[in-house]
């Protein structure tokens, strides 16, 4: 089997190569005091300052690393105190990841711990190349697809970074290891993810039946008026905004019930966190960026924990999806019917419980077929496959979660033959 060498040379001696992907062939022969000097030189990246990312921080600072950074975009708000111990009341609308590292590197000496404000995204590749480990503490899977999106694709020009993930959801949350290009990715065990609910696009589009369609359709048109910034629940302006827009759809298609709490409700899917689940599952992940640290034997790939009747931990080893489109073949083959619009096709996407896209937009022959941030694309949602684009075709697909150099490959036959 051929040696792939993980950060080769920011890891050796501790990297040495793996033949297997839940086990490094070479153990460390190191005394305690040099493995504590060896991990402050590990460079980690840690995505998320909220309940997941404070417990993390801590956790990595009492553990050894010395040599952290953390990036989050958001604002602290009162409503996060009960869980989010590294902020304080003072602290109500500064930004986490500047207040989260100052309060470690006050309070454990020798820890250098370097907060960026900003949306992962808009990092570049450079950035993330400079990391040892990479822990995610999201709150979306969207931007946990597209982050590990990110890390396959360096992997695949020799820069492989471990990247741990953790959530949670009141009593129950995961943990899992991921080796790109070894293990399992994010993508290949999307149907452990309870897909989002969504409507149809046309639905919403032109023919909206509840207050719901018309929230969706003021989320779906607020980058176009904010600059490609998408909607944030927690501005009251952006909020506002949206609920102005989903009346006036409202009125249009004589629906009631569009107000402030349901617009709030759509907007922020909001997810239950509890600070006990959060501090379990970061342990899990310290637990296993320390153990990759040391070349220890790590997790195999994947754990469930269910606080809801005692404690029960469910460890499970994944396999690596030869059809996934992040690390895998990236392309898929439909049959069309005659009749059935772009819109349709676009909503087999979304509801396919493997590829779970959010909000596609379509390629054909180079030019932009569908785009919610193209309005001229719109009119083509009603249009029939093949009028669009014939009875054989291939269409280049993504969406925001894959990085700009990454596409789905949507082969389509239209009607029989």
């Amino acid at each position: 089997m051929s040696q792939i060498h993980i950060q080769q040379k920011r890891f050796d001696p501790i990297y040495k190569q793996i033949e297997h992907a839940s086990k490094y062939t070479e153990e460390a022969d190191l005394s305690p005091e040099e493995i504590k000097d060896y991990l402050h030189t590990r460079k980690i990246l840690v995505v998320g300052a909220g309940g997941l990312g404070c417990e993390v921080l801590k956790g990595l600072a009492l553990s050894g690393f010395s040599d952290i950074h953390v990036i989050d975009l958001d604002t602290i708000d009162i409503s996060n105190l009960n869980r989010q111990f590294l902020f304080t009341q003072e602290d109500a609308g500064k930004t986490k990841s500047e207040v989260a590292a100052a309060f470690v590197n006050r309070r454990v000496k020798g820890v250098k711990v370097v907060p960026y404000v900003g949306n992962i995204m808009d990092q570049p590749l450079d950035w993330y190349k400079t990391f040892d480990i990479v822990i995610a503490g999201l709150d979306n899977v969207e931007a946990r697809r597209w982050l590990n999106a990110t890390l396959v694709n360096l992997a695949r020009n020799d820069i492989m970074i471990p990247m741990l993930d953790g959530g949670s959801e009141g009593l129950f949350g995961q943990a899992r290891v991921i080796i790109p290009q070894m293990t399992a990715c994010y993508e290949c065990t999307m149907w452990t993810v309870t897909p989002e609910v969504t409507f149809p696009v046309c639905t919403i589009a032109s023919n909206p039946r509840i207050p719901a369609h018309c929230v969706q359709y003021a989320i779906m048109h607020f980058p176009e008026s904010h600059d490609g910034r998408k909607c944030d629940g927690d501005r009251d302006d952006d909020v506002d905004w949206c609920l102005n827009v989903a009346q006036e759809r409202a009125k249009q298609f004589n629906i009631e019930g569009v107000d402030y709490k349901l617009t709030l409700g759509v907007i922020k899917n909001v997810i239950p966190a509890l600070a006990s689940t959060n501090s379990i599952i970061a342990a899990l992940c310290v637990n296993e960026a320390l153990k990759l640290a040391m070349n220890l034997t790590f997790m195999k790939h994947y754990l469930r924990y269910s606080g809801s009747e005692g404690i029960n931990v469910q460890p499970l080893e994944m396999e690596m999806n030869p059809d996934c489109i992040v690390c895998g073949g990236a392309e898929i083959s439909l049959d069309v019917g005659e009749d059935e619009t772009l819109g349709n096709l676009i909503d087999r996407l979304k509801q396919d419980e493997t590829l779970q896209l959010k909000n596609p937009f379509v390629i054909f022959n180079g030019n932009a077929v569908y785009n919610s941030k193209l309005p001229f694309t719109e009119p083509n949602l009603e249009k029939t496959c093949l009028s669009l684009f014939g009875k054989h075709a291939e269409l280049t697909v993504s969406d925001k979660f894959m990085p700009d150099d990454q596409f789905l490959r949507v082969k389509i036959k239209v009607g029989p033959g």
